[in-house]
């Protein structure tokens, strides 16, 4: 009997206040044609209704597209996710309090669905400790309508740990590029492989159904054994979606270096313009080590891959994302999640876990806002729900982390006149407050542990030393004062050895990162 079915049929599946789970980023991954027709089917009738929808990343393309078609005052009554800042719609209700808004880590969540599959508790990990996930800040409730908890702190082994519970899953929803007739999945190409087969594996192990989105049906016995990565034997029901909703990203409906069929000259990608995200990601770019294993976030940190391409020194480190790509070059904006040439793909599950363990050397992540503790937020601030992502994770587990982002927001224009900073425009927007309004980043649990942490801005570098956000470099042509204190809201240590940011980042071209990683000594990560 085929498996096949019509989109309009996935809603009839699905009762009432069931539990969703979906493995997606952007629109990779994710089943566009079924969010459609659960969406069609609510607004027409008003089922399902209720339903607590799971996901550990963002999913949306900033406008209409991925979760946001939940976006509907009764569909969803619990969210329980990575990020939503993906979906605005569906990001206001929560921070309105329309439905309940639990925020809990990436690498948590996509690891919680290899755990309900095996029936365990749920998750046990350091990871959240100190931050808002922590049940004695926020728990992860994102507004006054969550009163549930979800998160526990427990003492094992003589040590401090966050308990994450795990809970039944009713219905999977996961993608793939082809199915044979016997519901077998392959994933050639998308550009990330997710957490398709623990997710599938939890809603069978807990009595629910798993429904596939693919661009084609082949017939059965003709996919290799060793591509397929979700048998049949797990799958329910396959729909067979039109190209326009099986993107491979937010920004590209298929690049087949993205999937790994081919290989694209570095020297194609994009450069970025002579402005603030450039000489922020140069100076960055200059704290790579030789041999690290490094992962950049979203926005600003995603242009120190580029400027390494474009520096000829990609080769001198192995990038990685999140989401399973190792080597290559991370892309960025709606093509974030995305590798340009990667020299590996593994489940995003098993990324977390190398991460969690201590696999990354380096990671280059954003900022939001930035207190006098260290502290940083880019979860929740400004009425807006964005959430975590994997911040909390790669920020708490990686041996050395550089925060990147502009010194203020809002209008910023600068411009780079002959190894100094000119500041054309000032923003509207302070980015460095005394107090941070969600605790993202822990400085003093960073603090703590020893973890070698810095944030760069295009005008100030801060280091965190003994507990507090501590300036050791001013950017060629600013003044201290003028540019640098005076829009700050606290005062912050400023070192003896203050000294100018490199001169030579400040001009038009570089071309010195490459002597600069292949002269560092090699790195001593503790």
């Amino acid at each position: 009997m085929t498996k096949v079915i019509p989109a309009d049929h996935v809603a009839k599946l699905i009762r009432d206040g069931a539990t969703l789970g979906a493995s997606a980023i952007t629109l990779s991954g994710w089943p566009e044609a079924v969010a459609l027709a659960i969406e069609a089917s609510f607004l027409a009738s008003g089922h399902p209704a209720d339903l607590t929808l799971v996901h550990s990343t963002g999913i949306g393309n900033w406008k209409d597209k991925g979760t946001n078609h939940f976006a509907h005052r009764g569909l969803v009554g619990r969210w329980i996710g990575g990020h939503t800042g993906l979906s605005p719609d569906l990001a206001r209700m929560i921070i309105d309090g329309e439905l309940e808004g639990h925020c809990l880590p990436q690498g948590v969540l996509c690891q919680l669905w290899r755990e309900i599959a095996a029936h365990h508790p749920g998750v046990l990990s350091r990871i959240g400790l100190g931050t808002f996930v922590d049940p004695r800040l926020e728990g992860g409730r994102m507004n006054k309508a969550t009163l549930r908890d979800r998160v526990e702190v427990v003492r094992f082994a003589g040590e401090e740990w966050l308990f994450y519970p795990g809970f039944p899953v009713d219905v999977a929803l996961i993608r793939a590029s082809t199915a044979d007739e016997d519901g077998n999945l392959t994933l050639e190409d998308e550009g990330v492989l997710m957490e398709c087969l623990p997710l599938a594996q939890a809603a069978r192990n807990s009595g629910g159904i798993v429904i596939a989105q693919v661009e084609r049906v082949v017939p059965r016995g003709t996919l290799h054994p060793k591509s397929v990565r979700v048998p049949g034997v797990l799958v329910d029901h396959l729909v067979v979606a039109r190209p326009e909703h099986h993107w491979q990203s937010a920004g590209t409906y298929r690049n087949p270096s993205f999937s790994g069929d081919l290989r694209t000259p570095l020297g194609a990608i994009p450069e970025l313009p002579p402005d603030e995200r450039l000489v922020i990601a140069r100076r960055a770019a200059l704290e790579l080590a030789p041999g690290s294993v490094v992962n950049l976030g979203i926005g600003v940190p995603d242009g120190v891959a580029i400027v390494a391409a474009q520096e000829g020194a990609s080769d001198l480190v192995t990038l990685t994302t999140e989401l399973g790509a190792i080597g290559g070059v991370p892309a960025g904006g709606r093509n974030f999640a995305m590798s340009f040439n990667a020299d590996a793909f593994i489940e995003h599950q098993a990324m977390f876990d190398w991460y969690d363990g201590g696999g990354l050397d380096q990671a280059f992540l954003g900022a939001g806002e930035v207190d006098r503790h260290g502290n940083v937020n880019v979860s929740k601030f400004s009425g807006r729900c964005v959430g975590c992502g994997g911040f909390i994770n790669i920020s708490q587990a990686t041996r050395k982390v550089v925060f990147c982002s502009s010194f203020t927001a809002g209008g910023l224009e600068v411009g780079l006149e002959g190894g100094r900073l000119a500041i054309r425009r000032e923003g509207r927007s302070r980015k460095f407050v005394r107090d941070v309004e969600q605790v993202t980043f822990s400085g003093a649990y960073a603090a703590r542990t020893g973890q070698s942490v810095l944030y760069v801005s295009e005008r100030a570098v801060f280091e965190l030393v003994d507990g507090a956000l501590t300036l050791t470099e001013i950017a060629p042509g600013v003044d201290l004062e003028r540019d640098i204190l005076a829009h700050m809201d606290f005062a912050p240590a400023v070192s003896p050895q203050l000294k100018l940011m490199p001169a030579e980042i400040f001009h038009a071209t570089w071309g010195g990162l490459r002597a600069h990683i292949e002269n560092r000594p090699e790195p001593a990560f503790a």
